[in-house]
């Protein structure tokens, strides 16, 4: 006669009460390595960095080297990357959708706000490489110029960090409410567009329309002298209208919509 021994089963790993979710460090990690592994994010990537350094090397070449210095400089920088890198920011929120590849994202974590916040650091980390690398070259073509580094404060430096941080902001915000990588592009830079050729047009509503002309007022943040406290008002309520208003809607937008 053969005794039966019971035998525990085998526990899984997903009872022993931790958390075998994804860090949300390499949710990042996983979504700065996505942006390099297409070709529209890879050419991006080189076009930010070689026309920054183009654009430098041209003024420093062709412009008036006595007219020129650390600020100046830093501000050609700022040119190039206030209009890239929020399309970067864009092709970094629509990539799920416009590859067709949300359904093997959301599958493997699927808590989508994990997804966004980590897409939305991911892109704040290339702002803030690209900013560095801009201050960088700066620096190094400075003394070619034979001027210093008059007028360089730490709230100027700031204000350009924060005015590159919101059109980032701002691209990225578009890309989450519209969930097209070619109708977010269009859109942020015809929306803001019309509304400042309005107001130029429309000079009777000139101080009304300037609370809601987003170009104008985030246009103050890269002028070395600091703005008035009217003109801080201008860049809040422009920042909430066409950066966190649609944010907060295309947030909501992702964590609702079908995956396909």
């Amino acid at each position: 006669m053969s005794a039966v021994i019971d035998t525990p089963a085998p526990s899984h790993a997903a009872d022993d009460g931790r958390d075998r979710r994804p860090s949300f460090a390499r949710l990042v990690g996983v979504e700065l390595r996505k942006m390099a592994d297409t070709k529209a994010g890879l050419w991006l990537l080189i076009v930010v960095a070689v026309v920054t350094v183009l654009v430098n090397a041209g003024v420093l070449i062709f412009g008036h080297r006595d007219d020129l210095g650390f600020t100046d400089l830093l501000q050609m920088s700022g040119i190039p990357q206030g209009f890239l890198l929020p399309v970067l920011a864009i092709l970094l929120i629509t990539q799920e959708w416009g590859q067709r590849t949300g359904l093997a994202t959301f599958t493997l974590t699927p808590h989508r706000g994990r997804v966004v916040a980590a897409k939305l650091a991911a892109a704040l980390g290339f702002v803030l490489g690209a900013f560095v690398i801009a201050v960088a070259i700066a620096l190094v073509l400075t003394p070619l110029t034979g001027h210093g580094f008059d007028g360089v404060t730490a709230n100027w430096l700031g204000r350009l960090f924060l005015g590159v941080v919101i059109g980032a902001l701002q691209g990225f915000a578009f890309g989450a409410l519209l969930l097209s990588t070619a109708f977010a592009i269009v859109t942020y830079f015809a929306a803001p567009m019309v509304l400042s050729i309005v107001a130029s047009i429309w000079t009777s509503a000139g101080d009304k329309l300037a609370w809601v002309d987003f170009g104008s007022a985030q246009g103050v943040l890269f002028d070395p002298s600091s703005p008035s406290g009217t003109e801080w008002g201008h860049i809040v309520t422009t920042s909430l209208l066409w950066v966190a208003l649609p944010l907060v809607i295309g947030i909501w937008r992702i964590r609702r919509s079908e995956v396909k």
